[in-house]
């Protein structure tokens, strides 16, 4: 069945999962493939071995999911509101041999509390849509694309409230967002009682302002925050630096 439904999409192709030689991720070019922005997650969140239930929320074709599995032995769940999008997941996760773990849901995100014990997540990882406008004069024509990069259906309030009542107490709660919003970001947290607890900036190359960054809060955690060292993806020669290209492999 799934790969019926996936013969109806034009431009599935499979790629290797970065550094992991015998793993792979399909995608489909008519949408979006998998981005630097959800390596950089997967490599920053803090996972402890006595982690139990991990989330992803809006995991699209589970990129993260798939990249934790290395990280973890907890149970790996993944919510993703794009039925085109979850199957390609679904189809990944069954070539890798990653179904004992991991779990993925084609659903609104909006429905974790109907479908999950509230604070019942150890860890919720989260890379959402970036941008508010519901103009669609700014929006990509292609409609996958706009609900992934547009706050059309998952805005950042919704993201960090409903994580705040899936979250265990002293659960972790960890984003990659627009450096531009990081005001808001913090304000919405700490008013749901996310303490941000650690922050790193991502930038172009060393000549550039930061355009993303990482954050990381504890629910119901004491104040405290750490700014980690700044994460630059290019060099001088516009190839990768050696800490991107160590994330990537080969």
């Amino acid at each position: 069945m799934v790969v019926k439904l996936l013969n109806l999409m034009k431009m599935i192709v499979k790629n290797r999962l970065l550094n992991f030689k015998d793993a792979y991720i399909y995608q489909d070019t008519e949408y979006f493939k998998m981005s630097l922005d959800s390596l950089l997650l997967a490599n920053f969140v803090t996972i402890n071995f006595r982690d139990k239930k991990i989330l992803d929320i809006a995991t699209g074709n589970a990129p993260i999911p798939m990249l934790l599995f290395y990280r973890t032995k907890a149970e790996i769940y993944g919510i993703e509101l794009q039925k085109e999008i979850y199957l390609l997941g679904r189809l990944s996760i069954k070539e890798n041999r990653m179904t004992d773990r991991i779990h993925l849901i084609n659903d609104d995100a909006i429905n974790l509390p109907n479908l999950f014990d509230i604070e019942s997540f150890d860890v919720i990882t989260c890379n959402p849509p970036y941008f508010k406008t519901n103009n669609e004069k700014f929006e990509n024509r292609n409609k996958i694309k706009a609900l992934a990069r547009h706050e059309k259906m998952l805005t950042l309030d919704k993201l960090i409230v409903l994580s705040k009542k899936m979250l265990k107490n002293n659960g972790r709660f960890a984003m990659v967002h627009r450096t531009d919003r990081l005001m808001e970001i913090i304000d919405i947290m700490k008013k749901n009682h996310i303490e941000p607890k650690k922050i790193r900036f991502i930038y172009p190359n060393n000549k550039k302002n930061s355009d993303l960054l990482l954050i990381e809060g504890i629910k119901n955690g004491k104040p405290g925050l750490k700014l980690l060292p700044p994460l630059f993806v290019y060099d001088e020669n516009n190839k990768y630096t050696k800490e991107i290209s160590d994330m990537f492999g080969e």
